[in-house]
């Protein structure tokens, strides 16, 4: 099953400052979106649900450092891609 994902403009404006904060992670994090696309429950995405506040959202990986939160609308097949940035900055 292909997941369709949803850019909010909040989280294009995010990306697009992430993306020229850190140019030398773009293949990553290209590479994030495709996997999410696929099969958002692929082990190297350490798909996980978030606790507290942002308990409606899940976090998957770019690298070690770096993280999208999303939220998932199965009754659509859709991914909301809601924030990305360094673990601090997303949670």
């Amino acid at each position: 099953m292909k997941y369709r994902l949803v850019f909010t403009a909040s989280f294009t404006r995010r990306a697009c400052k992430y993306a020229r904060k850190h140019p030398e992670l773009l293949d990553q994090y290209e590479k994030a979106l495709r996997l999410l696309e696929l099969d958002p429950f692929h082990p190297s995405l350490r798909l996980h649900k978030l606790k507290g506040a942002l308990g409606e959202l899940h976090s998957v990986s770019i690298n070690l450092a770096y993280r999208i939160t999303i939220e998932f609308l199965i009754d659509r097949d859709a991914i909301l891609l809601v924030n990305i940035g360094s673990h601090d900055e997303v949670y």
